[in-house]
């Protein structure tokens, strides 16, 4: 137990003070550690309790979600019955008052188009119950109600997608552990560390990004689109301020290729140097957009991002490649923003901003100190009770838990963890807890002592005996962190984080490094007393 030999010894110092080392840049400010070419060591983020930072409260449209399940279920039956063998003759299509109705022309058909309604609706979990309600009324026509197990089922599977595409367009801005969590069934709270000013990230995230292709219809009487009437089988799209086709483009209903046969988007700049987004399709996309492309030269399309168009150039030649380039009145950061929000996926649902607060970072500052301050009492008192308790072992007990510090700090450096307010408390329950190896290994010492046994014998069996129990009651309030850290989120996982690591440096530094100390003490110093 006592016999360190020195590429032991060695390799526990520099385990050390490699991490003394990559702890001092988190220690000082970001400005000065790049003055002093530290810049780009690895850092402690802050959260949002300690550097400030936004917090947004986003709800989600439910009603416009209800709209959008009935335009797919319109598009899907109309397409569903023309594919229908024979097909099925419908009309009188109606979307009014949350559902959609239609009537079969054909009074022998009405059978086969309940049949064929019916079989586009989906179980809801394991209830049984059917997402759309099908019914037969006035004999020939046929109602489908959205069911509210089914409205439940698909705002739920919405919230969850919207979750994740709003933390992959976070993500993608490069901001620094951002807190994302669903809250209730239709919110999602957002928390931003180091971000003063929200606006846009709002803007990024209120972007539902949904990218449609269609055809101009080239044919469409510029007089009846300008008082509003659209062509049959067109809709009116808003054109961006100063188009020189007017305030609204006549294109047809039907999308050539959509956002969903995207793979990526990213900045980009056209001949004159203005900034574009370069989109670039998958292997389903790549071959709509060419085909289309072939057949309609000469003609035009129009990119419709969220219901207004971006741009509607003329078709010169086959576009073969699966790429094809978005532009229009962009600055770089706007481009950017655009491709972020293309590549992260578009949002299923719209989302709404319904709380805003800014941390200020003066409140952040207040925390730290507190958070400084209450560190240092609790690293003073527990370094006069070991050194008035223990002597010599109280002393050793005292450089583990200095290093103990340095190592934590490195370590949450390295893991790129963010340091939260509730962090804090877990790095000072870390301190007070850091000895409580050393007060069992040298308890058991002394009493070992008290048995009549030799001093070097009292120790090896003082750490021999209560590794045991240090093993054990670590591994137990290793559970509980890990419980946290898995279940948690936000400032509870931060809490966690560093309770953890301080769980696994403190037994390093309290048993392996003060024992290696002890060691060394009795080689040089071959003591007939112990005074413990």
């Amino acid at each position: 137990m006592l016999d360190f030999r020195p590429w032991k010894v060695f390799a526990i110092w520099l385990v050390l003070l490699a991490g003394v080392a990559m702890s001092i840049p988190s220690l000082m400010p970001e400005s000065t550690a790049k003055s002093l070419g530290l810049g780009s060591f690895p850092r402690i983020n802050l959260g949002l309790d300690l550097s400030g930072g936004s917090h947004l409260l986003l709800e989600a449209d439910t009603a416009d979600l209800a709209k959008q399940n009935i335009a797919k279920m319109e598009d899907t039956i109309l397409t569903e019955m023309r594919r229908a063998a024979p097909a099925i003759d419908i009309g009188d299509i109606s979307t009014a008052n949350g559902q959609l109705s239609f009537l079969v022309r054909n009074i022998a058909q009405l059978d086969a188009a309940v049949e064929k309604a019916r079989a586009q609706t989906q179980a809801v979990g394991v209830t049984g119950q059917r997402d759309w309600d099908v019914r037969v009324v006035d004999s020939t026509r046929i109602v489908m109600t959205p069911t509210t197990a089914g409205l439940k089922d698909s705002v739920d599977k919405a919230m969850q997608t919207a979750t994740e595409v709003v933390r992959k367009r976070i993500d993608a801005l490069g901001t620094r552990e951002p807190t994302i969590v669903r809250e209730g069934s239709d919110r999602i709270l957002v928390q931003v560390p180091g971000l003063q000013d929200p606006t846009g990230l709002k803007a990024l995230i209120g972007k539902t990004a949904k990218l449609e292709f269609k055809m101009v219809d080239m044919a469409a009487d510029p007089a009846l689109v300008a008082q509003g009437r659209a062509p049959a089988g067109d809709q009116l799209v808003p054109n961006p301020p100063g188009s020189p086709d007017g305030p609204m483009l006549a294109v047809q209903r039907r999308v050539i290729i959509s956002g969903d046969d995207l793979i990526d988007a990213q900045l980009g700049h056209d001949q004159d140097q203005r900034p574009n987004v370069i989109i670039k399709f998958n292997g389903q996309g790549g071959k709509k957009f060419a085909r289309v492309t072939q057949e309609n030269v000469n003609k035009r399309f129009a990119m419709i991002l969220d219901g207004t168009v971006l741009s509607a150039p003329n078709i010169n030649e086959p576009i073969l490649g699966g790429n094809a380039s978005i532009s229009g009145s962009f600055t770089t950061e706007s481009a950017t923003q655009l491709a972020i929000a293309l590549r992260s996926g578009k949002l299923p649902v719209a989302l709404k901003v319904i709380e805003e607060r800014t941390v200020g970072p003066q409140l952040g500052a207040d925390s730290i100190h507190a958070g400084v301050i209450a560190s240092i009492i609790a690293s003073v008192a527990v370094i006069v009770f070991m050194l008035v308790t223990y002597g010599r072992f109280g002393v050793y007990a005292n450089l583990a838990v200095v290093l103990n510090i340095f190592v934590i700090l490195a370590v949450m450096a390295i893991l790129n963890a963010t340091l939260t307010l509730p962090g804090i408390a877990g790095f000072v329950l870390t301190i007070g807890t850091a000895v409580d190896a050393n007060v069992l290994i040298n308890e058991r010492i002394r009493e070992e002592r008290r048995r009549g046994r030799k001093i070097i014998e009292s120790i090896e069996l003082g750490y021999k005996e209560a590794s045991r129990t240090i093993f054990e009651a670590n591994t137990v309030h290793a559970i509980s962190g890990l419980i946290m850290l898995v279940l948690g989120s936000g400032p509870i996982r931060g809490f966690a984080v560093v309770l953890l690591i301080g769980i696994c440096s403190s037994v390093f530094t309290a048993v392996t490094f003060t024992r290696m100390l002890t060691a060394g003490w009795i080689r040089r110093k071959r003591p007939t007393e112990l005074h413990i």
